[in-house]
């Protein structure tokens, strides 16, 4: 039998590549064969290079974790090796895209039958990790978890019908090595009573709470000794280096822990793993957070018969149940201290979790689970094939030129991007502006998250640098700047200021460095008491966008949330003082970049979760609709003359942000409603740059990739601005996150 698998896998440091590689080689066992000839590995790389890992000959394939096509490929090779089943051990942030949906490029394309391990389970997924998970359980024949309570999850938040999943607990080595007081005795530690964590270290860890828990228990027990194995996690490492370590050995040292705790900076082989399980007598998970759905290092001590002491996290609460071990509340070291004296003042106590824990961790050995997960994959391919239902997507992606950023390269010096250009080239006698640089940094936000462009990198310094040169000291901001860098006003406008908010909150949600989003965050700041004093609803509506993605990033301030809520709501009463039966609009009139003002309530609503945002959102959605989409395509509202109401409107000049502002406004308009009507309008108003649209002549130039800057009565204005070519990559941009979403 041959099975294909994918995940991480050694020698990459990760504990699914560990599971990965445990399935694998059980499964070998149990149908007697060598894992190079069962198994098809293909493993997951956590950088660009295919040779950063020395892998075993079972890994036949590698994905770069960030390149969708790697994925593709992955699928054909698949396909092609003569598997007869494959199994996916799935967790959101070991693959590509937005909570790892470039998986979804690669199940889709599978022709054999699926299995997937879901390692996390979330209670409360974003409304992309739902649509992941559902589409995953669409492909797949069988769903594998750890715990009952995952079961429960996927039924009721998912969807995902219970006779299709199945329990598989996680499996443990299957050591028969030495004894606990021989093993204490080879590590000198007879004489001490061992307390053990173990896993990468990260602020989740509760580690804290152990050592806090500590001088209550070392003034009756001074020789207890607590080892903390484990390095710190990679991503951690990359983004925060030893922030946490450097903390928790403070906390020691305040704490006069010296001789009773000792950090153990590695990633250590399973075999020494086992032999500090073994070793100790009591082992700690002391997790902060209750939605965890399956922990690997808690199998592993229960497996290894160690007395188990862990927080009421969903999978501690099911192994440790019938006596197997005993819980503590979270963050509570009184409790766990009283917990810890207990059982060393009575060591019988410890003796008799140590042995329901091995008993029980017998069952759990990786043969006997392999046998189980080899039971399932038979079933799965003796039984009938399913064909896949093949759907027409909404977006059809051969419409959509190559993504490039050659245009911004052009316009784009160490000052910041020009405002200008005549046809393709950059007009320095304009100079910059506010408006220009805060839209490149959100689209250079955009291109670097999707694409990891390393171009969008390298130059959202540069817009950055601009804006905090453009704000003063009383934390607003000047828009117009020469090509000599000398100020040209005073204070921009609030349009102006509002983009500016939109692009530092964006930055604060998606910085792809911690040194820009704690600059961004400080800017942000900067301007936070001039919230309460936009007058214009754009600018207001801007600037709640910004704070929207702010509060998706730092949840918890308050204040915050509550001056958002006002500014919406001012937006809100502006809808009622101004609409009738048949004008369902903010202002007595439309004019530029309108669908903003929708699009902010669509942003208000799913952060607030406010019905009345949602329900104005929808509304005004819908008259906007009535007037620029009634066609079959978009028609903005013109320039010259607007629409007011009771009068006709201009069909000319018709210009770019308006457009991406609508292709903004349907694919939040989704996000929030799950209406797929709204994709497909989305595209709709997209296709007015490739020719869909009163001229049927496209704005988008192929061969500069910029945007020619509108369109008039009489044919295409073909300079090519910062405004009209940003307003094009963004709203590309998002018809590519639709295309994700779209699945």
């Amino acid at each position: 039998m041959k099975i294909a698998y994918i995940g991480t896998y050694p020698p990459r440091q990760c504990g699914i590549g560990t599971f990965t590689q445990n399935l694998s080689k059980s499964i070998a066992l149990n149908v007697r064969q060598d894992i190079k000839i069962h198994a098809n590995v293909t493993a997951i790389n956590d950088s660009a290079s295919l040779q950063q890992y020395d892998y075993p000959p079972e890994v036949k394939f590698v994905i770069r974790q960030n390149y969708r096509e790697d994925y593709i490929n992955a699928a054909e090779h698949i396909n092609l090796s003569n598997s007869q089943a494959c199994i996916l051990n799935h967790e959101f942030g070991i693959f590509g895209g937005e909570s790892g949906l470039y998986i979804l490029s690669l199940i889709d394309r599978l022709k054999i039958p699926l299995a997937v391990v879901f390692h996390t389970v979330l209670k409360e997924p974003s409304f992309l990790q739902k649509n992941i998970i559902r589409k995953i359980n669409e492909a797949a024949v069988k769903i594998v978890v750890m715990s009952n309570k995952a079961v429960e999850l996927l039924t009721d938040i998912y969807g995902i019908p219970s006779h299709k999943i199945e329990v598989i607990e996680h499996g443990v080595p299957d050591y028969l090595g030495v004894t606990h007081e021989a093993i204490k005795k080879e590590y000198n530690l007879s004489d001490r009573n061992v307390l053990l964590t173990f896993g990468f270290l990260g602020r989740n860890k509760g580690i804290e709470t152990v050592i806090d828990a500590l001088p209550a228990v070392v003034e009756k027990h001074p020789s207890l000794l607590y080892i903390v194995l484990g390095a710190t996690h990679p991503n951690i490492l990359k983004y925060s280096g030893e922030e946490y370590r450097n903390y928790l050995n403070k906390l020691v040292r305040d704490r006069k822990l010296q001789n009773n705790v000792i950090f153990l900076k590695s990633f250590v082989t399973e075999d020494v793993l086992f032999e500090y399980l073994r070793a100790c007598d009591i082992y700690v998970t002391p997790y902060n957070n209750k939605e965890q759905i399956t922990s690997g290092t808690l199998a592993y001590a229960v497996g290894a018969g160690a007395a188990v002491l862990s927080t009421p996290y969903w999978h501690a609460e099911e192994l440790l149940a019938e006596g197997r071990g005993r819980l503590f509340d979270f963050k509570n070291s009184e409790q766990l201290a009283a917990i810890l004296n207990d059982l060393l003042d009575h060591p019988e106590k410890m003796k008799a979790l140590r042995a329901k824990a091995y008993n029980y961790g017998k069952q759990l050995r990786w043969p006997m689970i392999g046998k189980q997960y080899l039971e399932l994959v038979s079933t799965m391919i003796e039984a009938p094939a399913t064909p896949k239902k093949s759907q027409k997507s909404i977006i059809e992606v051969e419409l959509l030129p190559e993504f490039k950023l050659d245009h911004v390269r052009r316009l784009t010096d160490d000052t910041g991007i020009v405002q200008h250009a005549r046809y393709g080239i950059p007009n320095l006698k304009e100079g910059y502006c506010l408006d220009d640089n805060a839209r490149a940094l959100l689209m250079s936000l955009m291109a670097y998250g999707q694409n990891k462009d390393p171009f969008a990198l390298d130059c959202m310094r540069i817009y950055l640098s601009y804006i905090q040169y453009m704000q003063t000291e009383e934390g607003t901001f000047r828009n117009f700047l020469s090509f000599r860098r000398d100020f040209l006003d005073k204070e921009g406008s609030e349009d102006s200021f509002g983009r500016t908010i939109w692009a530092l909150g964006y930055l604060l949600y998606a910085s792809p460095k911690i040194a820009y989003r704690e600059f961004g965050k400080e800017l942000f700041e900067n301007s936070r008491e001039h919230f309460t004093r936009l007058e214009h609803l754009r600018g207001i509506a801007d600037t709640v966008i910004g704070i929207c993605y702010y509060l998706r990033c730092f949840p918890g301030d308050e204040p915050l949330l509550q001056l958002m809520n006002k500014l919406a709501t001012r937006l809100t009463d502006s809808f009622h003082e101004n609409q009738t039966e048949k004008w369902q609009w903010f202002e007595p009139s439309l004019t530029y970049d309108n669908a903003i003002l929708p699009l902010s309530l669509f942003h208000a609503a799913e952060v607030s979760n406010n019905e009345l945002f949602k329900d104005v959102a929808i509304k005004t959605t819908a008259f906007l609709e009535e007037v620029t989409l009634s066609k079959g395509y978009l028609s903005p509202i013109g320039s010259d003359g607007w629409y007011v109401k009771g009068g006709t409107r201009a069909m000319f000049d018709q210009q770019a942000i308006d457009v991406m502002a609508n292709v903004q406004l349907y694919f939040q308009a989704f996000k929030v409603t799950e209406e797929p009507d709204y994709i497909h309008k989305m595209f709709q108003s997209f296709l007015w740059f490739l020719g869909e649209n009163d001229l049927r002549v496209p704005l988008y130039d192929y061969e500069t990739g910029g945007c020619c800057d509108g369109l008039k009565k009489d044919g295409v204005n073909r300079n090519q601005g910062a405004e009209s070519t940003l307003a094009y990559l963004i709203s590309h941009l998002t018809v590519l996150k639709a295309l994700e979403y779209e699945l």
